[in-house]
């Protein structure tokens, strides 16, 4: 499985990613009523933003997950915890499937935390997703990531939880788990 990573292109990436967000298993991403143009609209806001980019992941060539990435004490968890150099935040949705892989949602992860650790300059990956959404909370912990605390974001309340290169290269292997 060979996983790419591409900037995500608002206005010919929109009709790919709609279906993906608002999907009943994307039900966390809280974009289940937007309309196409809604989703071009978030897409082209965070492509202006200087401190929040989205990826479209491939994987063996073909569209299968998104990513963003953003600098936490700009955008998203501004205020909401003390922020340290080399922070970087994440979010990440697979594209639902009609027949799911074992495993691929792990391997995808592990793409992602490989792929924002390329980066130098980053030391900390930070996510905050809903506290209600214990699936991706045992996939961050199998990555390294490790719960701090709740916190209330005005849309959610949200497990606020880090993960640092060493923890993640001890929870992945430091070559990481095959992709």
């Amino acid at each position: 499985m060979t996983v790419t990573f591409r900037p995500l292109d608002p206005l010919k990436d929109a009709e790919l990613i709609h279906p993906w967000v608002t999907h009943p298993k994307a039900a966390f991403w809280m974009m289940q009523e937007a309309q196409l143009q809604d989703v071009e609209r978030e897409y082209m806001a965070i492509a202006a933003h200087p401190h929040h980019d989205a990826f479209i992941g491939l994987v063996d060539g073909e569209p299968a997950f998104l990513m963003e990435r953003y600098d936490p004490a700009k955008v998203d968890l501004v205020g909401l915890y003390e922020a340290q150099p080399g922070d970087v935040g994440m979010h990440f949705l697979v594209a639902p499937s009609d027949t799911p892989v074992h495993g691929f949602t792990r391997r995808v992860i592990t793409a992602v935390m490989r792929e924002l650790f390329a980066d130098p300059a980053a030391a900390r990956v930070v996510v905050e997703p809903d506290v209600r959404n214990t699936a991706v909370h045992a996939l961050n912990e199998a990555v390294g990531f490790v719960p701090d605390r709740e916190i209330q974001k005005p849309e959610k309340k949200a497990l606020l939880s880090f993960c640092t290169r060493a923890q993640f290269e001890a929870a992945v292997g430091v070559s990481g788990a095959a992709i």
